[in-house]
């Protein structure tokens, strides 16, 4: 069963921030709060772009 919930609490901010700079990268506008207002096609980009951000990172720190 999925979960919408952070292992650390703690990171909410920064998750937001990252989402944000996703979200900005693939050129949808997000806003604070609910964003029901997204297609399927915009909230895939944002997720998306976020998981390739995070392998770019991961991808850097193995070296």
């Amino acid at each position: 069963m999925a979960s919408n919930k952070n292992v650390v609490p703690e990171a909410r901010e920064a998750l937001n921030k990252f989402k944000m700079e996703a979200a900005s990268e693939v050129g949808v506008n997000l806003k604070q709060g609910y964003n029901g207002d997204l297609t399927s096609r915009e909230a895939g980009s944002v997720g998306g772009q976020m998981v390739k951000s995070m392998i770019k990172s991961y991808e850097q720190n193995m070296k």
